[in-house]
């Protein structure tokens, strides 16, 4: 395509067709990748019998794709600071397609710790830069609405990734599952060359530009919510196997139905965000962390009754659904002169608060009960929406062809 534009003024690209299609190819990018990230999950007695190994360390495959992940989306704008845009998002799909056929060729485990670095980057580079490149396909007033998008395929992947490798596995051999997910990042690719714009990075680019973005007071708080949800979330979630387990008489069966409710309302909650916050922002600031902080207590509290349990399980998966969509237009109004940094950095923040989460509710099932974490991350997810929204009372919507200064871009917040 021959549209150019710049990342200094988002939203600039007028909408239509064209520009909902280049979203829409974004959601199918990273719903690819998250594929691509989870399989393991469901894959690894597999892998580890195929490749030679013990299950934990073929399990070391999902390390090092989180770590990469971080590193990735904190720097890929300054590592790339004058590429053009489209380029450099058609480039991390590539990445992904390369990984997926390494893994699913690779003759021992340092060959395929590698390819899953490469999806590393490839996953965090592409969340990361989600954000300032939808500001340039839609309107400013549907940033919401094409983030949900983008983030609707972060949760059917979610959803969709562990069963179906599950399943395939058994069909197909985990290789081929991985050969699937190749396929569908080289889907991905297709439809972002037909569809994304050229798109000429701002001067802000660069290290510079990240470095003023964490001299603003406001983001640093920011974040440090976003830490607090995320590692609440996840402090629960990553243990929610023994958790139920010793708060009801819920078997395997039981556990794999209250998984598939949280999932089916995790849809619902990104289905919904983008239109909620495009009207209030605030509003959505307190509404997604409260809702997944009241589920995670409640299945704490209610655990013994099924049905219960299963409407708390409901609460929780619709308010992390809303959460992703939430924060990054709380960043996009915060910093609307660096979206790239804005959004590497809480994305960074995310991959942070997924291992913290872990960390915390490990020595929490250790040291003092099975369903600790889920009280603890509950509380924390609960204050981090708190602060959020008293940033949020201060956000601005990002005007087309506003070039923000540095200095005021910070006090937006």
């Amino acid at each position: 395509m021959s549209t150019t534009a710049s990342t200094s003024s988002a939203g600039s690209v007028p909408p239509g067709t064209a520009s909902w299609a280049g979203v829409v190819s974004l959601g199918l990018g990273i719903f690819a990748i998250v594929v691509s990230e989870f399989l393991p999950a469901s894959l690894l007695p597999r892998i580890a019998d195929d490749l030679g190994v013990s299950t934990g360390a073929a399990g070391q495959s999902v390390t090092v794709t989180a770590v990469a992940a971080a590193l990735s989306a904190l720097l890929i704008a300054v590592v790339l600071p004058r590429a053009d845009r489209r380029h450099v998002m058609i480039g991390l799909t590539v990445l992904a397609v390369a990984s997926n056929l390494l893994v699913a060729l690779a003759p021992n485990l340092a060959v395929l710790l590698a390819a899953r670095l490469l999806l590393g980057l490839a996953l965090g580079g592409f969340w990361a830069m989600a954000t300032a490149m939808a500001a340039h396909l839609v309107p400013a007033d549907h940033l919401g609405r094409a983030l949900t998008v983008i983030n609707s395929g972060v949760a059917l992947a979610t959803v969709a990734a562990v069963p179906l490798g599950s399943w395939l596995g058994e069909v197909w051999g985990w290789r081929g599952v991985f050969l699937l997910g190749a396929g569908l990042a080289a889907l991905a690719l297709l439809v972002q060359a037909a569809t994304l714009p050229r798109i000429t990075p701002a001067v802000t680019s660069g290290v510079r530009a990240l470095g003023a973005t964490l001299r603003s007071g406001a983001v640093l708080l920011g974040l440090l919510a976003v830490l607090l949800v995320f590692g609440g979330h996840f402090s629960g979630f990553t243990y929610v196997r023994p958790a139920v387990e010793s708060l009801s008489t819920t078997g395997v069966g039981g556990l794999a139905a209250l998984l598939l409710v949280f999932g089916v309302a995790n849809l619902v909650g990104t289905a919904v965000s983008g239109p909620l916050v495009d009207r209030s922002l605030r509003v959505g600031l307190l509404l997604f962390p409260v809702v997944l902080g009241a589920g995670m207590l409640l299945v704490h509290l209610v655990g013994g009754s099924l049905l219960a349990l299963f409407a708390a399980g409901a609460l929780w998966g619709f308010g992390f659904g809303g959460v992703p969509t939430a924060v990054l237009t709380w960043g996009a109004r915060a910093e609307p002169a660096r979206l790239e940094q804005i959004g590497g950095l809480i994305v960074t923040t995310c991959n942070v608060g997924i291992a913290v989460g872990g960390i915390v509710g490990g020595l929490l099932v250790d040291e003092v009960a099975a369903s600790a974490p889920l009280v603890v991350g509950g509380t924390a997810a609960i204050a981090g929406a708190a602060l959020l929204t008293c940033l949020g009372r201060r956000g601005r919507p990002v005007r087309a062809g506003r070039r923000t200064s540095p200095t005021r871009s910070g006090a937006a917040a």
